[in-house]
């Protein structure tokens, strides 16, 4: 067991890097990131989506929901995805591999679309505020420059994306009558995105439609079949009693 979580620990480190290094060439490709976040803001309004400039100036009426909001973008998103990972592929090993690329599918798909359509996100905007610098919990820093990450990635939006995914795992796989309150998960995630303005709304839409295409991977028979791998070291005349 501890080869296995060693081996898929490796696994996931590997996936990130790779993600990582996809974001950093997107990032050379960002000249029209702010023509393409005025064609966003367009394709909304024509949409009737939500107006997010006036729901981000609503919620800083309340400063502790904004850096409560901060926190989470900051700190949930990834160790979340790789904690449930790694539990799933000690206790669901038959399952987890559809889990894994699932995330890769996904997770390739989007950082085409990053490196294809580089989006300014909505903190950059006029009429948006950065909220992590507001509240000093910046993980980019105070310009399009600053962090280890391309700020230019926000379509379509991995935050959203990896929340939906991981929630939907775990309601399938699992099978306790509390698994239902993943859902709160993405439900969280996509708000926090647009309150914090690191991501527009159409940004969590095709992330999910891009999950959409990907499920074949997951969904397939004997998903919920998994369970956990009994202790080979127990003779079996002691289980049978």
């Amino acid at each position: 067991m501890l080869w296995r979580v060693v081996r898929e620990a490796v696994l996931l480190a590997t996936l990130f890097l790779v993600y990582s290094l996809g974001r950093q060439f997107a990032a050379k490709h960002t000249g029209s990131a702010f023509d393409h976040a005025d064609d966003v803001l367009s394709w909304q309004r024509w949409l009737h989506l939500p107006d997010e400039a006036a729901i981000q100036h609503a919620a800083l009426q309340v400063p502790q929901l904004v850096e409560g909001a901060n926190l989470y973008y900051a700190s949930v998103h990834a160790p979340l995805t790789a904690a449930v990972l790694l539990w799933l592929s000690i206790w669901r090993p038959m399952a987890y591999p559809r889990v894994r690329w699932t995330i890769v599918a996904l997770t390739g798909l989007a950082t085409i679309g990053h490196i294809l359509f580089p989006l300014a996100p909505p903190r950059m905007m006029p009429g948006f505020v950065d909220t992590g610098l507001r509240f000093g919990q910046s993980v980019y820093g105070p310009d399009a420059s600053g962090g280890v990450a391309n700020q230019f990635a926000a379509m379509p939006s991995l935050h959203v994306g990896w929340a939906a995914l991981i929630a939907l795992a775990m309601i399938l796989i699992t099978r306790t009558r509390w698994r239902w309150l993943w859902l709160l998960h993405p439900i969280i995630t996509f708000g926090v995105v647009v309150v914090t303005a690191n991501h527009y709304w159409l940004d969590g839409i095709v992330v999910l439609l891009l999950l959409a295409v990907c499920l074949p991977l997951l969904l397939r028979s004997g998903l919920r079949s998994d369970r956990p791998e009994l202790d080979k070291s127990v003779a079996r005349e002691l289980v049978l009693k």
